[in-house]
């Protein structure tokens, strides 16, 4: 069955929600999406995220469920263990969490009691809500300190992470960040979170894909616990993933399922199983290849027309630009300025912002979406020169409608879903 059999049993059925579907993929064909952690699933995922397994509860794990009728559910499981295992060379890991922020979850529960400390980067340097936040649950019941970026290159600097722990004495130290571009180095890391006594937490949800094809190093038999999603730069059911060794496996398991959550999303582990064996595939190599290629691509390309490149260039699938210096334009500001012109990226703090991450001086883009539709370094450069003039010119509309046919020619090159 095609796609548009498909919305066409939903128009009958519920003709106000598949007009919304549509209009959304619409938008994805028409507008480039550049918003780091978004990413297009193959259809091949999308089906099985709408298939049947939508209906099945499957509480507990392979094999030891508290529910009949699992015999599949089972089978489905361990294929995407399977998987992953092979993914990154995993003893164990645990394909349940509904999202990158519940896999962190789960691995701070796994190895911490309420009331221990977590040292871990906050907003304003890369890090992410569930490290610690104290709107977050994790602010909420572990004591939180903190560590930073250097305000002037954007890099970590890892004697000062060193000199934090040692005067922290944390029990988990976090690792991995939503807006940082540089390799990271695992080890080193590793080696602070030992001479200090805490556990290591590496959440790669950004990255996972990148790691999977081995084009950005791997914390994985490094760290003690490692986090990912599995639908950023790898293209597999949406939700999140914890992999450890087998000394933590157990403690990891309960921690998902009866700690953070009940019955698994089924129908999302579809996905994910379909979405690893994509991965496991020669060319989903070359296509990780192509995201840091063409990260690379669009850094140089800003830069080269006067953007401020946070750590001057990019490791991975994401630029950062530093607003402050170059252009008298918020984040938020410039992310509405793109996107009025089909361009779809997000304002994000950058390191030393004096500003709340809510309405920050930077912006973030990503190259996993367009790589996803076929997108190469030139296009990139296009695309760059495209958001370069946007910026430069947030207010004109007539820049904002030139820009909006060049993307209507990048897209039309460049087809989704078709």
């Amino acid at each position: 069955m095609h796609d548009d059999e498909i919305d066409a049993t939903l128009v009958e059925a519920d003709s106000r929600t598949a007009a919304i579907l549509e209009a959304e993929r619409d938008r994805q064909r028409s507008s480039l999406q550049m918003i780091a952690s978004e990413n297009h699933a193959s259809p091949a995922v999308l089906r099985a995220q709408g298939s049947v397994f939508t209906n099945k509860y499957a509480e507990g794990v392979p094999g030891d469920r508290y529910y009949g009728g699992c015999e599949h559910v089972d089978d489905l499981e361990r294929l995407a263990i399977l998987r992953a295992k092979e993914l990154f060379g995993a003893e164990h890991v645990n394909v349940q969490p509904h999202s990158g922020s519940q896999a962190n979850q789960a691995a701070m529960l796994a190895v911490l009691d309420p009331g221990d400390t977590i040292l871990s980067a906050d907003l304003r340097n890369a890090g992410h809500l569930s490290h610690g936040h104290r709107a977050n649950l994790a602010g909420r019941i572990y004591e939180v300190e903190r560590y930073g970026l250097d305000p002037d290159t954007g890099l970590l600097d890892y004697e000062e992470l060193r000199e934090r722990a040692e005067a922290v004495q944390p029990d988990l130290l976090v690792s991995g960040f939503s807006a940082y571009p540089r390799a990271v180095d695992w080890e080193r890391i590793q080696a602070i979170a030992d001479d200090v006594g805490a556990y290591h937490l590496a959440d790669i949800a950004h990255v996972t894909g990148l790691v999977a094809a081995d084009v950005y190093p791997s914390p994985v038999g490094v760290a003690d616990l490692v986090t990912g999603s599995t639908h950023k730069t790898i293209r597999a059911g949406r939700g999140g993933l914890v992999i450890c060794d087998a000394e933590l496996a157990d403690a990891v398991d309960r921690a998902v399922m009866p700690g953070i959550q009940g019955g698994p999303a089924m129908h999302n582990v579809a996905g994910k199983a379909v979405g690893f064996g994509e991965a496991l595939e020669p060319a989903f190599e070359s296509y990780a290849e192509q995201v840091v290629e063409n990260a690379r691509a669009l850094s140089d390309g800003l830069d080269d027309r006067g953007c401020r490149i946070v750590t001057g260039g990019t490791d991975s699938h994401l630029v950062l630009v530093d607003l402050r210096e170059t252009h008298d334009l918020l984040g938020k500001t410039a992310e509405r300025a793109l996107e009025d012109s089909a361009i779809v990226l997000n304002a994000n703090a950058v390191p030393g912002d004096p500003r709340p991450p809510k309405d920050p001086s930077g912006i973030r883009a990503g190259t996993p979406a367009l790589t996803t539709r076929g997108f190469d370094a030139d296009a990139m450069d296009e695309v760059a020169d495209c958001i370069a003039r946007v910026l430069e010119n947030p207010d004109d509309d007539e820049v904002r409608r030139t820009v909006g046919r060049r993307v209507d020619d990048l897209c039309g090159a460049h087809p989704l879903y078709e």
